[in-house]
């Protein structure tokens, strides 16, 4: 039979591990894996130089394993930073950007990255960036436009 190839294995070998690593569900079956190849007698080093982990990885999920069983190889919570807008902001923001920015004393007539950065501050006291606050728009709907110059009506 003839052996087949994939073309630019090396690449290929690395964008198989970044997918691989990408869901819970894939980096559960990859640790599996891991221990399925330890089990079947490979030693850690060999498991991972094959899965294309470390050592002292493979190491630390057979350990689990040990300890814990099949749960020991599921992914903990990773929470993350916590966020600095509550649902509460979020409402209130959404609900100010339907008024003019004037109402909240801010020198400009339409809502903008830096305006909206400017209301948060004042608001909540919580710093947002420019782009921050133009991610804001888009997730709250609004799209920004430029608004049109009004040409003056002849008498």
């Amino acid at each position: 039979m003839k052996q087949l190839n994939i073309s630019d294995a090396e690449t290929m070998v690395l964008a198989l591990q970044d997918e691989i690593r990408r869901s819970q569900e894939a980096r559960y079956d990859h640790r599996l894996h891991a221990i399925l190849l330890v089990a079947q007698g490979l030693s850690c080093p060999d498991a991972a130089r094959l899965l294309g982990d470390s050592t002292r990885t493979v190491q630390y999920w057979v350990n689990r394993f040990e300890e814990m069983g099949f749960a020991g190889l599921a992914d903990s919570d990773r929470p993350g930073r916590t966020k600095k807008l509550t649902e509460y902001h979020i409402e209130e923001i959404n609900n100010a950007l339907r008024r003019s920015p004037r109402e909240f004393n801010l020198t400009t007539n339409t809502w903008n990255g830096k305006a909206l950065s400017e209301f948060i501050k004042n608001q909540f006291n919580v710093e947002f960036s420019v782009r921050q606050c133009q991610r804001l728009f888009r997730q709250l709907g609004f799209r920004f436009r430029k608004p049109r110059p009004v040409i003056a009506k002849s008498g």
